[in-house]
């Protein structure tokens, strides 16, 4: 086996990098990720790429960890802004340090990618690799954000720190259509959705949902107008570029989905989200004027119904979000693993998160008493598929 570290993913072909993810994650795919790195996303924020690739003795690709060397925490969705600034404080650096994620992306997926190489093969190796790699370039950390509970429960094996987190997902339990969904709420929440869709289609508003060959170029540059403005709004600087938009649509035409709104012909608000093979992935939204409702019909309902006419099993609605609870969507954990390399601060981080894993434990338990469902065994029951949601107690 030989282990390389590449800073592009020029370096490897899309046909020998994608057979390492056979279910097809978009974020994962070759397409996706030397897109951020050709169109101007990564390096003005902060991410160089240090991709880690491990081959058999015939060259033949069989493993790899996306991996990046970071000079701050934007973009990753796991703060630890608090911990930089105890490690800074301490007289450290906390910065530089190595994340293994899909910039500017909180979607859970695998961080070693594997065809039929045993993955508890791959992971030590290339995590061992990763470490190793910290010491060459002084990087206080290494974090691997969003891994799939399989790889999370390895990761904890391999010593480094479990931190857990919370979103919520809609699942599709083999609903006809969106009023066989709003058949399966209770009559409050049932009702109140209706009146949210009534009140989003009022008089002069009209919903594109777009997908495949028809986003155009001017659809793309309409909707990054709306990414813009709410980055400026919220954030600062955009992450994503127009041009890398426009090129997902090239690169990668059966992903991306936009959802438009005109108001009177005129464009005025936009979602984005990523399809996957099973999921759904909502991610960005904007808009140019405030209409009542028009977040939720755009983000969450027209996605929803979009998951049900076209038989997904999930619909990941990005980080954050309570109010998600009431509109169908359940909790669901996420995890994340740490490696700290100074033990004083490893042990410290190690007390955080213990008492931290209590109050998410807590949350998400008392979340779940709050879900949108009937309290019937059809819709109230535990999943132990690894990113279902909990049951409500």
């Amino acid at each position: 086996m030989k282990l390389t570290v590449i800073n592009s993913l020029a370096d490897v072909g899309p046909v020998e990098w994608n057979r390492l993810n056979p279910a097809g994650d978009p974020f994962l795919c070759h397409e996706f990720l030397y897109g951020l790195e050709t169109h101007d996303c990564l390096g003005p924020q902060g991410w160089y790429t240090s991709h880690l690739i491990l081959r058999d003795t015939d060259g033949r690709l069989c493993a790899a960890m996306p991996l990046y060397l970071r000079s701050n925490s934007y973009g990753e969705f796991v703060f630890d802004w608090a911990w930089a600034d105890a490690y800074e404080r301490a007289g450290g650096h906390y910065y530089p340090k190595f994340v293994s994620a899909i910039p500017f992306t909180p979607a859970t997926g695998c961080r070693v990618l594997t065809n039929d190489t045993d993955i508890a093969v791959a992971m030590p190796a290339l995590t061992g690799a990763a470490i190793e790699l910290m010491g060459h370039n002084n990087a206080s950390s290494l974090h691997c954000l969003f891994p799939d509970s399989e790889q999370a429960e390895i990761f904890r094996q391999l010593n480094f720190l479990i931190r857990i987190g919370c979103q919520f997902h809609w699942f599709n339990r083999g609903y006809k259509s969106f009023d066989a969904f709003l058949q399966a709420l209770n009559s409050k929440r049932r009702k109140q959705i209706k009146r949210e869709r009534r009140e989003a289609n009022a008089p002069g508003i009209s919903i594109e949902v777009l997908y495949g060959d028809a986003i155009t170029a001017e659809h793309w540059s309409v909707f990054h107008e709306f990414y813009c403005s709410t980055f400026y709004r919220k954030w600062g600087e955009p992450r994503l570029t127009e041009a890398f938009f426009r090129y997902l649509s090239e690169a990668m035409p059966h992903a991306p989905l936009l959802v438009l709104a005109k108001h009177d012909g005129n464009y005025v608000a936009g979602s984005f989200s990523m399809r996957g093979a099973d999921t759904l992935y909502g991610r960005h939204w904007g808009c140019s004027q405030h209409f009542k409702q028009l977040h939720f019909e755009l983000c969450y309902y027209q996605t929803i119904e979009f998951c049900i006419n076209h038989g997904l099993r999930k619909f990941d609605a990005g980080a954050q979000g309570e109010h998600k609870i009431t509109r169908g969507f359940d909790p669901v954990k996420t995890w994340s693993a740490h490696w700290i390399a100074e033990q004083s601060f490893r042990d410290a981080i190690a007390e955080f998160l213990r008492r931290e894993t209590d109050h998410i434990d807590q949350y998400i338990e008392d979340l779940a008493g709050h879900r949108a469902y009937k309290k019937s065994p059809e819709f109230d029951q535990s999943m132990t598929i690894r990113d279902e949601p909990v049951k409500a107690q």
